[in-house]
């Protein structure tokens, strides 16, 4: 009884209540952020991860426009069932360019972290059309004004530079080549050994979407066709010491 009068006086003094939620919450608060302050890095560092190329973050910049998030999860779990549809579960490593990040949770279409090399560029242009075409029981709206929308990447630079402000590593070589190399990208008749040097050889080079120009649809092309394709797991191992 006298620790049920203890709480009584507790739940029933506004003030008391106020201070010991903050005790506790402080607390909390603590125990789960001090220990971060004796790690060199929460990320672990994994092989072949780069930054985006500007045509493929000028795709990431019409998925998020679009709202394609709301559909569609970057976030691959390790449950078994979640590893057998989709792919390895998803490394914090693959999303530490993004900003913001591509979680979530909702999948009203299938999770995208492993999407990249899945299907061909045309059955990607062909569901953007129509996605019903492709996929009849797709509740999708149809996005084929991106192939007609043009871009010239004149603000890549720009958007690169403010990625990099945040931890994003573009140097000062990518941001000045920025646009050259938004347009090599989509043209596999350009001089693209820059792109390559600068942002390795596992770059797709090619017109996406296959009509004359950069559209739209190029660019979230290219942005769907390297989620996931970074990190070779056939050979990643992780660092067990975490």
């Amino acid at each position: 009884m006298a620790i049920l009068d203890k709480h009584k006086i507790l739940e029933t003094n506004a003030t008391l209540l106020l201070i010991f939620s903050f005790l506790v919450v402080t607390i909390g608060g603590i125990v789960q952020i001090a220990p971060l302050f004796w790690l060199e890095n929460t990320i672990e560092k994994v092989e072949g991860m780069r930054p985006y190329t500007p045509l493929e973050m000028a795709g990431r910049e019409v998925y998020i426009r679009e709202g394609c998030y709301v559909c569609h999860s970057q976030m691959i779990r390790p449950m078994r069932d979640e590893v057998e549809r989709y792919g390895h579960y998803s490394l914090a490593a693959e999303s530490m360019y993004d900003h913001p990040f591509q979680w979530g949770s909702k999948r009203t279409g299938p999770d995208l972290a492993r999407v990249g090399g899945r299907y061909s560029d045309d059955w990607h242009v062909d569901h953007m059309r129509d996605p019903q075409s492709v996929v009849p029981e797709s509740v999708m709206p149809k996005y084929g004004y991106l192939e007609r929308t043009m871009i010239d990447g004149k603000y890549i630079g720009d958007l690169m530079a403010a990625n990099a402000i945040v931890g994003v590593p573009y140097t000062d070589e990518m941001i000045e080549a920025a646009q050259a190399d938004f347009a090599a990208q989509a043209d596999p008749d350009s001089d693209y050994d820059g792109l390559l040097e600068r942002y390795g050889d596992k770059v797709n080079v090619r017109n996406f979407d296959g009509q004359p120009g950069v559209s739209e649809a190029d660019a979230l092309i290219a942005y769907l066709q390297m989620l996931g394709t970074l990190v070779d797991f056939s050979t990643f191992t992780p660092d067990a010491s975490r």
